[in-house]
């Protein structure tokens, strides 16, 4: 048994950087293929988004001059390369996977369909959902609580490079400290950048959970999914 039986699973695209400081790192990317696998064998049901600030970011596009709408398509189309590299890594070690995209195009991808995406899931497949909404003006986190929504997921789980949520950045702040569990509400209130506020918005209103913590230790996906609290859980 586990924790949760179908998750929405949301990897940030600078972990993907490894130590490498841009691009994917094959080291990182394997080490994430080799726990959403070893998570699926279990009998989890797993989507997968993935954002695209390894290779370009919307947001930073239109600081620097950017036309904001073609920089957000620019990052959807990086959301894209970071998911077709998980896909080829899922391949390799023999999981059944497919990528979908919000926007159309194939052969790359499956224009995504929510009826689709389940029943791949209940097969047995990883669903890799690329492209964020299809929209500019969203981020990643909105595609990942739309997409955990849609698909019906138990738990959204954000995989960061920090064991869960704290009062302050850890990294900048040795006072900071970490909560266990706090409310949507709360992370709105004390303006933690957890996710963005439209994405913590809509898990609030549609009561998808989400649980934060440290992705890039090996073997943290499965002690999640087994139980263990070594995160921070966002809840009404």
């Amino acid at each position: 048994m586990t924790r949760f039986n179908r998750i929405l699973l949301k990897l940030s695209g600078e972990s993907l950087m490894g130590e490498q400081g841009y691009g994917i790192d094959v080291k990182r990317l394997s080490e994430y293929a080799a726990q959403i696998k070893e998570v699926a064998d279990m009998g989890v049901q797993i989507g997968i988004v993935i954002g695209g600030g390894n290779i370009f970011r919307g947001l930073t596009g239109a600081g620097k001059g950017f036309d904001r709408v073609k920089g957000d398509q620019m990052g959807m189309c990086a959301t894209v390369i970071n998911s077709l590299a998980l896909s080829s890594a899922l391949g390799a070690i023999g999981q059944r996977n497919r990528v979908m995209t919000a926007i159309r195009m194939e052969p790359i991808g499956e224009f995504y369909n929510k009826w689709k995406a389940i029943e791949a899931m209940e097969q047995g497949e990883v669903v890799i959902f690329s492209a964020g909404t299809g929209s500019p003006y969203f981020t990643t986190d909105t595609g990942s609580s739309l997409r955990g929504i849609e698909i019906e997921a138990d738990v959204m789980l954000k995989g960061t490079r920090v064991d869960g949520i704290y009062t302050a950045d850890p990294e900048k702040d040795p006072t900071a400290t970490k909560f266990h569990d706090i409310t949507y509400s709360e992370v709105i209130a004390r303006g933690l950048k957890v996710m963005d506020i439209t994405a913590i918005a809509m898990c609030m209103q549609n009561d998808l959970p989400i649980y934060v913590f440290n992705m890039d230790i090996v073997g943290n996906l499965r002690r999640v999914l087994s139980g263990d609290d070594i995160g921070t859980l966002v809840h009404n």
